[in-house]
């Protein structure tokens, strides 16, 4: 236009000005200002507003404020450039201090200030502002206004007041899809995903027609309830409407089977995605990574790098959380290395990540290492830490961070107790765990939980204070769960205390009759016991009752490819040559004076079986498989049994090997014929 020397007038540079703003094209923009200038239509209001509305959006808000206060004129729409460029850049106070400004002199709020506003308060959770917008909407009449009313909704939920957000919804005189999607919103942010499928039904009643959000929160509230049966229903309204190919919904549709523990269908919907975006590979990871299925979510991974998608740092953090899950530590590696060529280093959520990664692999050295370099640190990454010298069983090395946390700071929260809590009693240190327990409740102000009491009675009854443990939980100020009474029963087990492990497993079952654990462990103290009938007793009530007990599973990474081994197991393409050597293994072990203990199996279990746990299976793998010297890293689900714990000792001695065993409490690092838990667990 300017080439065949035609001068712009207002409008071209007001339209191209709003140009710079879609893009954030601030130096354009800068450059029209000095056309602008030159052409003499600063003065012009029109203009004034759409150079303060560029400058604010572009990042340049002190720009943006010194054209404001050098306008001659200002229109309302002056005004709200300017309060919604200060309410876009998180300045809250800024913007309502202008606001307060233009009530001085004069200037009626309309329905942008109010609304822009209100997304104010909502970003930072001040209700009594908000409220007090509210009175003066009230006052100015604008109450009515439907755009008003559902960004009052969006308020007082975000700040937390759904009951007010309620009332004024229930009060609309008009509501449209925004208004319903607003308050199910409300509902799902709060945790009450059930509030939010009972309006979803009032909805349909109303035959309000439904749009890809109102899809998108309602598949996040059956996720968060594990409602599948609505979630199917609601997938399929979403075909009747035709957004099953908005990828945005399709996300949301593999994240609600995932949550709801239908994997199958996550991926089913995940492999019917005509696009897919890194969300959505992102959202099957972590599917597979929530359902304990590391191998899968890795394998999904290496599917991903060949569709040329670049991970973004959810991604990784996901990835992270599946080489966790599994101790997947030569692939966490990997990431880490890709993290570091995407950038993501510095990032510290994935810092984060990678802390916890490292410190479930087993590599505590490593997380110390990544922790050291962290450019910042917040309570996810103290605790991430604390966390990994609580698995190990370092207690007093967890006691010296939280010093230095507290030197630094950081205040710990409830979840950094839980794992120093957990430290103390993995170490036996229940002076310091008593100590601990007193002053996070005194001098914190943390209120206890009941992990809190479930970990003080692990303490007690680990260290052999069974009857301190048994009256710790009697006295309890709040209801014991079935998880408490269960570490008072996994005391009874671990020191042959019958009675009170009666007692214990009496209160579990009440509470949780279908849990497979504590039918184990009682069993597990009858068998110690000797008392053979007592075991067939539980046994046959494990069967009328329909209980199902968790079965041992074990991981091994070899090659960066991830082996799942079962008690038994005869799947293995190398089961052959596995058997072999452990058969040769245990004929050496023998020859060495070890005897299988058989005290925590159930007696209709033969000594073969025993001798092919799936810990003994991986550990085996991994020796015919690994190169000699290379430490053997395993995982396993449950609480490693006493007699694999003696087996592995000997095996570490007898092959020269170090073998580091994840399991459901704690890291055992077996070498030359012992175990750094000094058989402490």
């Amino acid at each position: 236009m300017q080439q065949t020397g035609i001068a712009p007038d207002k409008v071209a540079f007001v339209v191209v000005l709003k140009a710079c703003t879609r893009i954030a094209a601030l130096e354009q923009g800068r450059q029209l200002h000095t056309q602008i200038v030159r052409s003499g239509l600063e003065s012009d209001v029109i203009v004034g507003n759409t150079l303060v509305d560029m400058y604010a959006k572009c990042g340049s808000i002190e720009r943006a404020r010194q054209l404001f206060n050098n306008m001659h004129e200002r229109s309302m729409v002056s005004w709200n450039a300017m309060i919604t460029g200060y309410a876009q850049k998180g300045l809250g106070k800024e913007a309502f201090a202008l606001y307060e400004q233009m009530k001085q002199q004069g200037v009626q709020p309309d329905d942008v200030t109010y609304v822009v506003l209100l997304k104010t308060c909502a970003s930072i959770a001040t209700l009594e502002q908000g409220k007090e917008l509210h009175f003066q909407i009230v006052k100015s009449g604008f109450e009515s206004d439907v755009t008003v009313g559902n960004t009052l909704v969006d308020m007082y939920a975000k700040c937390g007041s759904i009951d007010l957000a309620r009332q004024v919804f229930n009060n609309m005189h008009e509501r449209d899809v925004v208004s319903w999607t607003a308050m199910i919103t409300g509902y799902v942010q709060q945790g009450l995903g059930k509030e939010a499928l009972v309006l979803y039904e009032q909805m349909k009643q109303a035959d309000v027609k439904l749009n890809n959000v109102t899809y998108v929160v309602l598949l996040k509230a059956c996720a968060s309830i594990a409602a599948l049966k609505e979630g199917k229903q609601l997938h399929s309204q979403i075909i009747k409407s035709g957004f099953e190919s908005n990828v945005t919904v399709g996300n949301s549709l593999v994240d609600m089977y995932a949550k709801c523990g239908s994997i199958q269908h996550a991926q089913q919907v995940f492999n019917d995605m005509h696009e897919r975006d890194v969300v959505s590979w992102t959202v099957m990871i972590s599917g597979y990574a929530q359902q304990g299925l590391g191998k899968e979510a890795l394998d999904l991974y290496e599917h991903m790098k060949q569709e040329d998608l670049q991970p973004n740092n959810v991604t990784y953090v996901v990835l992270l959380k599946a080489c966790a899950s599994i101790a997947a530590l030569e692939q966490g590696k990997q990431v880490h290395s890709h993290i570091i060529k995407s950038g993501f280093e510095k990032d510290l959520i994935v810092g984060n990540a990678l802390v916890d990664m490292y410190a479930k692999c087993g590599s505590i050295e490593h997380a110390r290492q990544v922790f050291n370099n962290l450019h910042e640190r917040d309570m996810v990454s103290w605790t991430a830490i604390i966390a990994g010298y609580a698995q190990e069983g370092l207690g007093k090395e967890a006691l010296t961070l939280l010093e230095q946390m507290l030197r630094e700071g950081t205040k710990p929260d409830e979840v950094t107790y839980v794992n120093l809590l957990s430290a103390c009693s993995h170490s036996g240190l229940v002076d310091e765990g008593r100590h601990l327990f007193d002053s996070m409740c005194k001098d914190h102000g943390v209120t206890p939980t009941m992990d809190h009491y479930a970990c003080m009675v692990d303490l007690l009854g680990r260290a052999g204070c069974l009857a301190d443990a048994e009256d710790f939980v009697n006295k309890m100020p709040i209801q014991p769960d079935a998880l408490v009474w269960r570490t008072l029963l996994g005391a009874a087990r671990n020191h042959g205390h019958v009675d009170i492990g009666r007692r214990a497993f009496d209160c579990a079952v009440k509470l949780e009759p279908e849990n497979a654990a504590a039918y184990v462990l009682l069993s597990n103290v009858y068998a110690a016991a000797g008392r053979r009938d007592e075991v067939a007793k539980i046994r046959k009530k494990m069967k009328d009752v329909g209980v199902i007990k968790t079965p041992g599973c074990s991981w091994i990474e070899v090659d960066n490819q991830v082996h799942t081994f079962v008690a038994g197991d005869a799947s293995h393409p190398q089961i052959k040559e596995i058997r072999a050597e452990l058969d040769r293994l245990v004929g050496l072990m023998k020859e060495s004076g070890y005897m299988p203990d058989l005290r925590f199996v159930l007696h209709d279990v033969a000594d073969e079986e025993e001798c092919e746990h799936s810990e003994k299976l991986a550990v085996v793998f991994g020796l015919i498989s690994m190169p000699p010297g290379t430490p053997i890293r395993i995982k396993k689900n449950l609480r490693v049994c006493g007699d694999c714990h003696n087996a592995t000792k000997i095996i570490s001695k007898i092959v020269g090997r170090e073998i580091i065993a994840r399991d459901a409490n704690r890291f055992h690092h077996f070498k030359d014929g012992f175990c750094l838990c000094g058989d402490y667990w």
